[in-house]
């Protein structure tokens, strides 16, 4: 139980930092911090693979790199809609 509150609080802090970055808001407030962070979490791992510091089975790095990603390709999603 405390596990996955851990995964939700890590996926959450990953995601605003990535919405940091790149200064774009995330759409869904909180819980879109936790979905960027939990999703951006798995394409960094795909893509870079695990390395780097983990922290409650998220590796640090390529977590923080695939949330920038996912937010750029959103937010570029939604700019596109909004036109």
């Amino acid at each position: 139980m405390f596990g996955f509150i851990w995964y939700l609080i890590i996926g959450g802090v990953l995601g605003w930092l990535a919405g940091l970055i790149l200064g774009k808001d995330i759409p869904g407030g909180v819980i879109g911090n936790i979905i960027a962070g939990i999703i951006g979490a798995w394409i960094g791992g795909t893509l870079l693979g695990q390395w780097g510091p983990t922290l409650s089975d998220f590796y640090i790095i390529p977590a923080l790199i695939g949330s920038i990603i996912l937010i750029f390709f959103v937010s570029f999603i939604m700019r596109l809609m909004n036109k």
